[in-house]
């Protein structure tokens, strides 16, 4: 028969042990795994040119991966005091006063803005808060505009050329077909 300690050392997995720690050092130092998506899963795409597209670039590394520590701006960079620490502060009295006139003024402002009674108002006021803001549906047949697969440049050559023909058409001149293809 085998003792609990035999038994234990035995049934102890280090893998399983390991792997229940929370935070596990994962590629390249950084805390937990890479999260960085294939070609294939990425959604977002840039223009190449001639109406085709390609996944958009992945983005580097930051270069403090798997640093927790992350230091304070340098000294010299942070707001330095410009006067007496405490020289802001005021007696008991001017801070009571202060108080008084910020109050009044408030008040002022409120019998000003509306001939009726404060407490409707506040109540109002407090509805229109807490009222929960409507979503704005979207219509279920709607389907976002394809992407041209044309670079900026090229859309910019194809624009000019259909305005180059409008305004030809206005003016009443005969040039060939050849003469607004943009090349694309």
């Amino acid at each position: 028969m085998k003792s609990f300690h035999q038994f234990i050392a035995e049934a102890y997995d280090h893998d399983i042990e390991s792997g229940s720690q929370i935070t596990k050092q994962g590629e390249g130092g950084r805390i937990g795994r890479k999260r960085k998506q294939t070609d294939a899963e990425k959604k977002r795409v840039r223009a190449v040119g001639g109406g085709k597209t390609v996944p958009a670039k992945t983005y580097k590394d930051k270069s403090d991966i798997g640093k927790t520590n992350k230091k304070r701006s340098p000294a010299g960079r942070q707001q330095q005091p410009t006067q007496q620490r405490g020289s802001a502060a005021l007696s008991a009295r001017e801070q009571q006063k202060k108080a008084y006139l910020e109050r009044k003024k408030k008040s002022a402002v409120k019998d000003e803005a509306s001939g009726k009674d404060k407490k409707i108002d506040l109540k109002k006021s407090a509805d229109k808060l807490l009222a929960k803001k409507a979503k704005k549906t979207v219509d279920p047949n709607y389907k976002p505009q394809k992407a041209s697969g044309y670079t900026r440049h090229e859309r910019r050559k194809i624009r000019r050329a259909g305005e180059r023909l409008v305004r030809d058409i206005k003016n009443k001149k005969e040039k060939p077909i050849s003469h607004y293809d943009p090349g694309v």
